[in-house]
């Protein structure tokens, strides 16, 4: 599998689709706060 970036796993190999379902990483939920306070909270 080659390296994947982004704040939501997708279940899913390079040749093989599995159940495409998406799961949000760690970073997710901190991003979404940033994101709804306009960078206040970095």
């Amino acid at each position: 599998m080659r390296k994947r970036y982004g704040v939501v796993y997708v279940n899913r190999e390079n040749h093989d689709l599995k159940d495409l379902r998406r799961v949000p990483k760690k970073s997710y939920a901190w991003l979404k706060q940033v994101f709804r306070s306009n960078g206040e909270a970095m």
